[in-house]
């Protein structure tokens, strides 16, 4: 009796596990350069008859302490410091009357999150940016000078490195599988208020902010209504379970101050780009070669299709990617791998997860009828 009991909790462990890792496979499948287009299209066929079907579940309200106790440990405190640069006096008159202040260094503070246990630490961009010295204090107090390993000024993520071991660290979520409604922790240190920790909800994904500037830039931001302000960015919005699903970067506010949206950069883009600097020392980013616009019930016309819904193809780069696989201006994209893009920055989020070199599944509706199209980004 007792062998058979163990021979059942075995076999029922082991089909999770391949339950488990069969849903993780599909979701993040990565298709090299050398695949051919036979072999393509069966992962393609394969990977659809496979995916699991994805149920909405009315789940029990977690309690928070779990996930905030141990993710709080991993969220550090960075000082960053902009040394003075001196000012030769502008006059006779500055320098014998001491018109000229002495310049001062420039202090700012933000936050970190630990995601290796060996002193790898993600903060924003705009914290480090233009920094001489930086800072990193731990959860415990401890005090550590840290490095500049990578910055992305596009994902307004960055890459420090403290000389550690053993560090607390926050596992990595999948911030494909947030949902609407859904509670998360911001975790960090607003206004120098270490390890401070607020609670709200998914409001929306895929938001993009106005580019004023016209620089480059990839946004899908996770919105939510936890209290977000300033020295929060570069900390952790964690999930009910305690793991990382994005980065705190910004608020939207007419203060400067909290004024009940905030934004995240989703963990998924994270991660691509932490990796890309570990692994190359920069972020390699794929490209797909076409000019994009969100869906309109004009353009969902023009396109003939019956959802407004999906981004729009307004051009293609000539002998570009796109061009070379069969895209067309006036397809509608609604897939990228089998990953669903309902605007132009989710289309944005599922190419930058790719590095160039690497094939990607393009899934177009062209007058009415569905076309898969293998793109070598």
């Amino acid at each position: 009796m007792g062998k058979k009991l163990l021979y059942l909790i075995l076999i029922v462990a082991v089909s999770g596990l391949m339950g488990y890792f069969s849903a993780t496979w599909t979701l993040n499948r990565r298709i090299p350069a050398d695949a051919t287009a036979e072999e393509v299209a069966t992962i393609v066929q394969t990977d659809k008859k496979s995916a699991p079907q994805r149920r909405i579940e009315v789940k029990e309200v977690a309690n928070f302490s779990d996930a905030a106790e141990t993710a709080v440990q991993a969220v550090v405190y960075v000082k960053v410091t902009q040394k003075a640069k001196y000012q030769q006096p502008s006059s006779i008159f500055d320098l014998l009357f001491g018109f000229a202040q002495t310049p001062r260094d420039q202090v700012g503070l933000g936050s970190g999150v630990i995601i290796r246990p060996d002193g790898y630490i993600v903060t924003n961009n705009h914290v480090i940016a233009g920094a001489d010295v930086i800072e990193v204090t731990l959860e415990n107090n401890k005090v550590y000078p840290a490095k500049l390993v990578g910055t992305d000024p596009a994902t307004d993520i960055a890459l420090i490195k403290i000389e550690a071991e053993d560090l607390p660290t926050v596992p990595m979520g999948n911030s494909d599988d947030l949902r609407l409604g859904e509670w998360v922790l911001a975790i960090g240190s607003p206004y120098d208020l270490r390890s401070t920790i607020t609670a709200g909800i998914v409001s929306a994904k895929g938001r993009s902010m106005p580019n004023y500037d016209g620089q480059y830039r990839v946004e899908s931001f996770i919105q939510t209504d936890a209290a977000v302000n300033p020295g929060n960015s570069g900390g952790a919005l964690v999930n009910a379970a305690g793991e990382l699903v994005g980065i705190n970067t910004s608020i939207i506010s007419l203060t400067g101050s909290y004024a009940g949206y905030s934004f995240a950069v989703p963990v998924n883009i994270v991660s691509k780009v932490v990796d890309d600097f570990i692994e190359f020392g920069t972020v390699q980013r794929a490209m797909l070669g076409v000019s994009i616009a969100d869906m309109t019930a004009q353009l969902a016309a023009q396109a003939n299709v019956a959802e407004i819904d999906g981004v729009f193809v307004a051009g293609v780069q000539k002998d570009g990617p796109a061009e070379k696989a069969g895209i067309v201006t006036g397809d509608v994209i609604k897939e990228i791998n089998l990953n669903p893009v309902h605007n132009s920055a989710g289309l944005q989020e599922q190419v930058n997860k790719l590095r160039p070199g690497e094939k990607a599944v393009v899934t177009v509706l062209r007058d009415g009828k569905q076309h898969e199209l293998i793109v070598s980004l």
